[in-house]
């Protein structure tokens, strides 16, 4: 019996930021080094502002592979009939324009994370991508990460029984008073701050922990508490802090936390039961370990077995994203199951409701659509 052939799953590059360049890097890492043997990726074309940008960029972060189109225009890239599916890697309040320009020239998208600069501009994606018969996933790649579906199996598998409360910060030191005033973490039309670029990585644990557990019954925040610290320098928030319950079926609250002037903390997140802990190491975004905690009798705190689990791959983890993108175009879906548009919406949502109550309103022109 022949061996089943893997997918060539050929994709074009929108931007040659540092995002773009570690998602290329991960897509030429050989896919048998993660035991995956049903698909291979392929870097078909590059946009950028310019082809001689677009060739810098292949030359030093795709070893001058000659099979690589360059494009001085996004255009270019949308219309390449070898392209299968574009990853969007420009900076936020692009995303909206990109994706849709993507998805209306026939292209499947992976768009970065924070999706989009509202709820709003998702839905119309999301209504675009349904109308054209197009997959669309916003790149939040930790979900993926074989460490974070360990952790979603021990967290439901019942021994801890339901989790209580869970606590989750990302934070780094950018530097604010030291870094040009254009940098994107500063300027509000990039959607600076560290709600949008921060953000996800304490939502992702929060919707993995809480809104997919079994007992939630995948029921939404009950509420949603937002706080913010604007820096003076551009009017961004340099510290915003955001508490959601989950009541309807649990009775269950996620503390959030992000800030741009901070080292992150250690554990990153902790996800506490009544009978123990699960503490992950960060940087959350893309942690290596995680420990569990068991205790002697439910309530108790105290600490009878500690189980520590620690993983490794080759590459930097962005390749399990495009993995799965790869399967669920083969397949015909819309959406990934595991990362799906509901998932992608109740970030956003709750986003648009801590910036309201924080009052953190990007210049006009920024946002192109609106509830």
């Amino acid at each position: 019996m022949a061996a089943v052939q893997p997918l060539v799953f050929r994709w074009g590059i929108i931007s040659t930021g540092f995002i773009a360049e570690a998602f290329v890097k991960d897509l030429r890492v050989d896919p048998k080094t993660r035991d995956v043997h049903d698909v291979v990726h392929v870097v078909a074309a590059v946009g950028s502002r310019s082809v001689e940008k677009a060739q810098t960029f292949i030359d030093k972060h795709a070893a001058g592979d000659t099979s690589i189109k360059t494009y001085g225009s996004y255009a270019e890239v949308y219309a390449d009939p070898n392209v299968d599916a574009v990853y969007i890697g420009t900076p936020h309040t692009y995303h909206y324009e990109n994706a849709r320009d993507a998805l209306l020239a026939g292209k499947h998208v992976l768009c970065e994370k924070a999706t989009t600069s509202n709820a709003a501009e998702l839905r119309a994606l999301l209504k675009l991508a349904k109308e054209r018969n197009l997959f669309f996933m916003e790149a939040l790649w930790t979900r993926f990460h074989p460490l974070t579906k360990e952790v979603k199996r021990i967290a439901e598998e019942g021994s801890l029984g339901d989790p209580v409360v869970l606590h989750a910060d990302l934070s780094g030191d950018f530097d604010i008073d030291n870094i040009p005033k254009t940098h994107r973490i500063l300027d509000p039309h990039l959607g600076g701050g560290a709600l949008l670029d921060l953000g996800p990585y304490p939502m992702i644990w929060a919707v993995l922990a809480l809104y997919e557990h079994p007992s939630n019954k995948r029921a939404l925040p009950t509420g949603i508490t937002g706080a913010m610290l604007k820096t003076p320098l551009k009017g961004v928030d340099s510290s915003t802090s955001f508490t959601l319950n989950f009541t309807e079926h649990l009775r269950a609250q996620a503390i959030l936390s992000c800030s741009i002037t901070l080292p992150p903390p250690n554990p990153g997140v902790i996800i506490r039961y009544r009978n123990g802990n699960i503490l992950i190491n960060p940087p959350i975004y893309c942690p290596k370990s995680f420990i569990v905690q068991y205790f002697d009798k439910p309530g108790s705190g105290v600490v009878v077995r500690e189980e520590k689990r620690v993983f490794s791959y080759v590459g930097g983890g962005w390749h399990f994203e495009a993995d799965e993108v790869a399967r669920c175009v083969r397949e015909g879906k819309l959406e990934s199951e595991i990362w799906g548009h509901d998932k992608s919406l109740l970030l956003m949502d709750v986003f648009d409701e801590v910036r309201r109550q924080g009052d953190y309103k990007f210049p006009e022109g920024v946002e192109k659509v609106f509830a």
